[in-house]
């Protein structure tokens, strides 16, 4: 195979690669930076010795995310420097793009992101290969360095977390719609009855960035009160998927200046997720969206 080759060969595995290393690492940049070091080391390796591209670029990249998961952890025990999740952003009505699309399909929403970024890196990884790409135990317990049995342990406690912690979100994209809009709707009305009617009795607010954990409200009234704050906003919010779930962009004048994700369950907001840090924003591909 040539060079030629095997880059049309990786370009073709690019798009699952990519969507697999940002449900482990949570962040858009540091997938794209595993993607391309599993690219150099491809090409450093002998590719006649390689049975299967998919499996082996998969053990690489698993490799690789690991790696960053321990760095990032290590980092985190300093002082302001917390990991910000970076979410996926999409008009609903946006026009096909099949590489973003691919991307948005393999996400996952913002409040199991959070959940997932508590697990340690091994547990991560055991769960979100296992789990939501099917890879058998066998082959992330070589990646793990552990036995089989230990890296089903592992999977098992993070599910469990993220069972016990996580909230599954309706599958309905209308129903969850509809939830977003009437509470956009309160919110500009100054309507604080209307906003708790749409609000889980124990929902939860967080409001991330980037130099600490993320500021938290919890309870409807606490968090309705909240929204009666940013109500001066709430003409300028456009809606939006958010890592494949209702959710919107608030823009000042042509900038957006912060993304809204919320986890609804049945006909209640069970969890909003809040990104006003500029440099985040600022840095996002708000797809096909406008003020």
């Amino acid at each position: 195979m040539n060079e030629s080759e095997l880059a049309d060969a990786f370009d073709r595995q690019r798009p699952r690669l990519r969507a697999v290393a940002y449900r482990i690492l949570g962040s858009l940049s540091d997938a794209d930076d595993a993607v391309q070091e599993a690219w150099l080391r491809l090409q450093r390796t002998d590719v006649e010795q390689i049975e299967s591209l998919e499996r082996w670029l998969t053990t690489v990249l698993a490799r690789i995310c690991l790696n960053m998961l321990r760095s990032r952890r290590t980092r985190r025990e300093q002082p302001l420097d917390t990991f910000l999740p970076e979410p996926i952003i999409d008009h609903p009505t946006a026009g096909p793009d099949p590489e973003h699309e691919a991307l948005l399909a393999e996400a996952v929403g913002i409040a199991l992101q959070v959940v997932l970024e508590a697990l340690n890196p091994a547990e991560r990884l055991a769960f979100v290969l296992h789990d939501m790409f099917a890879v058998p135990f066998e082959e992330i317990a070589s990646m793990l360095e552990r036995s089989p049995q230990a890296t089903r342990q592992l999977a098992s406690r993070a599910r469990r977390r993220v069972r016990d912690t996580a909230p599954q979100p309706d599958p309905d994209l209308t129903r969850q719609r509809a939830v977003v809009d009437a509470y956009f709707a309160a919110a500009r009305e100054g309507d604080i009855e209307g906003l708790v009617a749409v609000l889980d009795v124990d929902v939860v607010l967080r409001a991330h960035r980037r130099n600490g954990d993320p500021l938290e409200l919890h309870g409807a009234a606490r968090v309705a009160q909240g929204a009666m704050g940013a109500r001066p906003f709430a003409p300028y919010v456009r809606p939006a998927l958010v890592n494949g779930a209702a959710g919107a962009v608030a823009f000042d004048g042509e900038r957006p200046f912060a993304v809204l994700a919320f986890t609804v369950v049945g006909d209640r907001a069970v969890a909003i997720d809040v990104f006003r840090d500029p440099e985040l924003v600022g840095e996002l591909d708000i797809h096909g969206i406008t003020a």
